[in-house]
């Protein structure tokens, strides 16, 4: 009996009549009240979230007590002065400075300088010209590729601060969705599953991010930095000025069933798929396989303190007719600046509808 009492105490009682929404208690994310049996009260404050709205996702009702994202950030806050000692005793040990190893560690792809620098140039050159004529037809605008560090041994130390972090945390890099045995096959991945239906990412914005990735593969690295925070952890800073949409990097991550990750209590957990029959909705669990992504903070935007921290969009595309996330830049971003993406944000949103 104690479980259920757990229960019935920490969301709101099943609303009859094909769960309408009765005007009581809503969701801070989406501000709905349906789904009852789906939306969890805070211990603290008594305001009331969805668990399919929080982010990282919830595959069920919590037992025990809860707390929302404000509130448990609060009480990290009061007790950090006390844990800030310990914390900074376990700092991790650098991933040596050293370029082959790094090479190894990401695999890098060696290619002659001209013949890496000129395509990327080339490809430029076409976007702006592209991005000029959708702006003044379409009052739109695309998506653009990161802009690495001139300096390489400043990208060394970009891609050894991941590595740090990386073996840190007994992960290995990866820059794509994984399909491993025993979880969800690449077959479930299928964007026509998902629930109201899921934006297709334009040709042009899917061959920005395909020059992106290419661009890593030969050490042309995102100006990134993974830093060690006593409170936070490992978290990401920009390592120079970043545009207003830019791709960021793409979630990546360990593909897997929802239902199978119903005891999974990892913080890093994101949708993928959001499935009209809930059994076939997917998630993203960057715990063994992953990149920078992993090390991006999320926030809730829905505090005045939130809002202005956020400087990342989370959305999620139909690629080929597979889902991918995206992290992209919703402002431009000064360098030293933390990362933070809006956890609770409405995944569905094109990062230029708050542009045009």
């Amino acid at each position: 009996m104690g479980p259920a009492t757990q229960q019935r105490h920490r969301t709101r009682p099943r609303v009859p009549a094909a769960d309408k929404d009765d005007g009581g208690v809503r969701c801070e994310a989406c501000g709905s009240g349906r789904h009852a049996d789906e939306l969890l009260l805070c211990d603290g404050c008594d305001r009331g979230l969805h668990i399919f709205c929080l982010r990282p996702i919830l595959p069920r009702v919590p037992a025990g007590d809860w707390f929302c994202p404000s509130c448990a950030a609060a009480a990290t806050t009061s007790s950090s002065a006390k844990s800030a000692a310990v914390v900074q005793t376990k700092m991790p040990k650098q991933f040596p400075l050293i370029q082959t190893k790094i090479v190894d560690f990401f695999k890098i792809q060696r290619r002659p300088a001209a013949v890496a620098a000129d395509p990327p140039e080339g490809k430029k050159r076409k976007r702006k010209a592209a991005t000029a004529l959708v702006v003044s037809k379409k009052k739109s605008r695309k998506l653009l590729p990161f802009t690495p560090s001139e300096d390489p041994v400043r990208r060394l130390t970009q891609m050894a601060s991941l590595a740090t972090a990386l073996t840190a945390t007994g992960a290995v890099f990866s820059n794509d969705l994984t399909y491993v045995p025993g979880m969800a096959p690449r077959s479930a991945n299928q964007s026509a599953l998902e629930a109201g239906g899921m934006q297709v990412l334009p040709r042009e914005d899917a061959e920005t991010l395909s020059l992106c990735k290419r661009m890593m593969e030969q050490g042309e690295w995102p100006p990134l930095l993974v830093v060690f925070d006593p409170v936070e952890g490992f978290t990401v800073e920009a390592d120079r000025h970043i545009k207003d949409l830019t791709i960021i990097t793409e979630y990546v991550g360990d593909v897997d069933y929802l239902t199978n990750r119903e005891h999974d209590d990892g913080d890093s957990m994101m949708t993928l798929l959001s499935a009209a029959p809930p059994s076939k909705s997917l998630v993203i669990c960057p715990d063994k396989r992953s990149n920078i992504a992993r090390f991006i903070n999320g926030i809730n935007n829905h505090t005045p303190e939130g809002r202005k921290k956020q400087n990342l969009k989370c959305v999620r595309f139909a690629i080929d007719g597979e889902c991918h996330c995206l992290l992209v830049a919703n402002r431009d971003i000064s360098k030293g600046e933390r990362l933070y993406y809006d956890y609770n944000g409405d995944e569905h949103e094109y990062p230029t509808h708050h542009f045009v």
